[in-house]
């Protein structure tokens, strides 16, 4: 009879049993009993791994389970291994003597595998059964006393104590049971014959078989059997032995022969010929893996067999006679499947990360592995290694656990993911391999500065260029990702004195345009510098400078400016020459200056009026005018001249001179007057001759002060410094340079006395090493540093730049008459 099931609910809650701890080649073994209630504790595992409780959570400790169901949980407060779900072992194990489940226990920070098994200790849950309700025995009435009969096995999904331990069988006059325990603990009865039957007295006889198993309480299953009596052949066919055994290869092909059995009867004729057969016991039907010829007693496979599912067989042959009723008799077939090789490595890949930062450490765990092998014995043992060459390795945790962790620098920037690819190679003959490929993806930190192309970057801007207009656009790169490699723009100030370069220009923070907020003067403004900086949006953010040098090309916008004593303003100089004077002989020198630069300053002198003047002459570039020849009587007594002072520019620009030259007899009425519009000799009036006699008195007078200006402002140095009126020349701290026509103070001037050769003016340092020497007056090809020639009067040179082919300076020698003046730092080379 069966459990009641108050009762069973009973027994299973008093059946739980108390958890244990072993500890056994480096895990720790467990046991609990299966249908336990939900919340039942296992066991302290935080107390047998020697964990400190309150560290559980911050570690992060959990359960790794490759099954698709949690049956253990952790209490992280606790430190308590308890049931989180329903355990059945039957489901589990199916009829296996043992069942465990293995788990791993995880602690992060630093990362710990501990292996844990849980022994699932069986209950008695489940009652003996037959496959079949009833059971129908033919049993000849000649049978002789002592006749055994088999029975059906009954099943017990339980095992040991639980399973089937003996059968029972109904009170009767003819049988009695026989209980075997075979070598495999299987139990097995057999009907013994204790009285002859008597078909006429009762051809029918209708026993109940019970099946008891071992648990406490014991549960029980009962069989029907009805035995027919029927009169006909009186001996049982017999096999030589009641047990046989036999090995096969797992590999071997469907319709291969394994043993042939035989049995003999000693009857005759048609009781003597036996049909073999095979009868149906347990879970395993073995007519759907193996066949039997009925007449030889051959038994061949129909299946693949497979070592890894069923490692053994065990068959029940039966061998009948013809005879009415027939008789038959039972052996068992043991078939021993051998293993062979025929089944790789298998590799499971558990991710912990889904990314890894490419600043983890060394040792940072990525992904846990495990490895498996269905075969046994060697062909079971499996090696693990990663191919090629990458900054991870495998760590072994325990046994065929492995865990994949950082081992070298990671960096995004050259690669963002790697295919770490894992082969596993157990050491069967021939081994078997398998291959893992484990995508890690490197997530980006801010390890990178935004870089510019160039520290230094130079931009050529013309003057008078319209306010706002983009005069460059700076780009940096940075290799980050995202917002680390988000970049925006800002003006830092110059390094330099002078007004801030966010007065003159601005960037864009977006797009990097940096364009002007005021319009450039060459003549004011030669160079400007200033750093512009690029910010990426990381956390911290990181950044670098690049230094914006800003050259001022000059336009031709200033006329040439006539140097005292002459002016360009409308009035006429006067200028006495003797009537001895000789071919050649000196009559005044023009001088002029032009505030621009290079071409734009290269000054020109010609003659308007009188055109074809066969009396004088003047210097295209000296500016001085001489006599051609001598005077004669036909000549003019006075000789308006119209000098004409042009630069280079496109277009040009031009200033005007007027100077009358006056003939005398003699040198000693030679003398120097003004006059506002040129009169002929012949219509001189006293009032003209007042008017030149002021005139001559304001210059004198005008003369007078601009030399005492000079010589309060100069100083005089060890090499003989003097106090002029002079043309400047201006040196920036930049290295730049300009003219001007005049200036309020001076710091050094050099007179004709102190220069040992003539005045050469550049920008220091000078010549730069990307410049090309070119000489523009008389097709010298003048070397870097190469002393000037004291032969000619004049000679003006420039250098360019190959990559902008502008004029970048203009150096300009003169033979000195007056002195020149220098504002500032003299230039580093000054004096050639």
């Amino acid at each position: 009879m069966g459990i009641p099931s108050p009762a069973r609910r009973l027994w299973i809650q008093c059946a739980v049993l108390s958890c244990l701890r072993v500890v056994c080649f480096g895990k720790i073994v467990y046991s609990v009993s299966e249908e336990v209630d939900k919340g039942t504790a296992v066991g302290n595992i935080s107390k047998d791994l020697n964990l400190i409780v309150q560290e559980l959570e911050s570690r992060r400790f959990q359960i790794v389970s490759g099954s698709s169901k949690t049956y253990l949980e952790v209490n992280l407060k606790t430190g308590v291994l308890f049931v989180n779900d329903r355990i059945d072992r039957e489901e589990l194990c199916l009829s296996a003597a043992k069942c465990a489940i293995k788990i791993e226990a995880v602690a992060y920070d630093p990362i710990t595998f501990y292996r844990v098994e849980v022994n699932i200790l069986d209950v008695n849950d489940n009652a003996p059964s037959f496959l079949e309700h009833s059971h129908v025995l033919n049993v000849t009435e000649y049978a002789f006393s002592g006749e055994r009969f088999p029975l059906p096995i009954a099943n017990d999904p339980d095992v040991g104590s639980n399973s089937v331990k003996s059968y029972k069988l109904s009170p009767n006059e003819h049988f009695s049971l026989d209980v075997q325990s075979g070598g495999e603990q299987s139990v097995s009865a057999e009907l013994v014959l204790q009285k002859a039957l008597d078909r006429e007295k009762q051809p029918v006889i209708q026993l109940l078989l019970t099946a008891v198993d071992g648990g406490k309480p014991p549960r029980s299953g009962t069989l029907q059997i009805t035995v027919n009596v029927i009169d006909v052949n009186d001996n049982t066919p017999a096999f030589s032995s009641s047990l046989f055994k036999v090995r096969v290869s797992e590999n071997i092909p469907p319709g291969t022969s394994i043993i042939t059995l035989n049995a003999t009867d000693m009857d005759e004729g048609i009781n003597s010929e036996i049909l073999y057969s095979f009868v149906q016991h347990g879970n395993v039907n073995p007519m759907d893996i193996f066949s039997i010829n009925q007449d030889t007693g051959e038994i061949t496979t129909k299946a693949d067999l497979d070592y890894e599912e069923n490692a053994a067989f065990e068959l029940r042959v039966q061998a009948r006679d013809k005879g009415l009723p027939p008789r038959s008799t039972h052996c068992k077939l043991l078939i021993e499947v051998v293993d062979e090789n025929d089944n790789p490595p298998d590799i499971s890949v558990t991710s912990l990360m889904n990314t890894v930062r490419e600043d983890a450490k060394v040792g940072t765990a990525v992904a846990l592995i495990t490895v498996s092998d269905r075969d046994g014995g060697k062909n079971g043992v499996v090696n693990i290694r990663i191919v090629g060459s990458v900054p991870f390795k495998l760590q072994s945790s325990s046994d065929n656990y492995y865990s994949l962790v950082v081992d070298g620098p990671l960096d995004r920037e050259s690669a963002s993911q790697y295919n770490v690819t894992i082969t596993a190679t157990d050491e069967g003959t021939p081994p078997l391999s398998s291959t893992s490929v484990i995508t890690v993806h490197v997530s980006d930190v801010n390890d990178n500065a935004p870089r510019f192309a160039e520290p230094v970057i130079n931009v050529y801007v013309k003057e008078n260029g319209q306010v706002g207009s983009v005069i460059h656009t700076v780009s940096a790169f940075d290799p980050d990702l995202n917002d680390n490699a988000k970049v925006t723009y800002s003006l830092l100030g110059s390094s330099g004195k002078g007004a801030p370069p966010s007065s003159a220009v601005n960037v864009n923070s977006v797009s990097g345009e940096i364009y002007s907020l005021q319009s450039f003067n060459y003549e004011e403004v030669k160079t400007l510098q200033f750093r512009v900086q690029a910010t990426d949006s990381g956390v911290p953010p990181l950044s670098s400078n690049a230094t914006v040098n800003v050259f001022i090309l000059d336009e031709n916008d200033n006329s040439p400016g006539v140097l005292p004593p002459y002016s360009d303003q409308g009035s006429v100089n006067t200028e006495n020459i003797p009537y001895s004077a000789e071919a050649g002989y000196f009559v005044a020198k023009i001088r002029a200056v032009d505030a621009d630069s290079g071409y734009n300053a290269l000054l020109s002198y010609h003659m308007a009026e009188p055109k074809g003047s066969s009396l004088f002459r003047i210097g295209s570039s000296s500016g001085e005018i001489r006599t051609k020849r001598r005077m004669s009587d036909n000549d003019l007594k006075t000789h308006p001249l119209v000098i004409v002072v042009s630069d280079h520019g496109e277009p040009s620009l031009s200033a005007t001179v007027s100077i009358d030259v006056v003939v005398v007899e003699s040198t000693g009425e030679i003398q120097t007057s003004f006059r506002q519009l040129p009169v002929k000799e012949e219509s001189f009036s006293d009032l003209n001759l007042y008017l030149l006699i002021g005139i001559i008195s304001v210059s004198v007078v005008f003369l007078l002060s601009l030399i005492s200006l000079v010589a309060v402002k100069c100083h005089r140095t060890d090499g003989g410094l003097s106090i002029h009126s002079a043309p400047v020349i201006t040196t920036h701290p930049d290295g730049s340079w300009s003219y001007a026509k005049s200036t309020q103070q001076y710091d050094v001037c050099f007179s004709s006395d102190t220069l040992k050769s003539d005045v050469v003016v550049f920008p220091a340092p000078f010549p730069p090493a990307d410049a090309e020497l070119i000489s523009i007056n008389g097709g010298d090809s003048f070397k870097r540093n190469h002393t000037l020639p004291n032969s000619e009067k004049v000679r003006i040179w420039r250098y360019q730049v190959e990559s902008a082919r502008k004029t970048r300076g203009v150096a300009v020698d003169h033979e000195s008459e007056g002195p020149w003046c220098v504002s500032g730092a003299p230039p580093s080379a000054m004096l050639a």
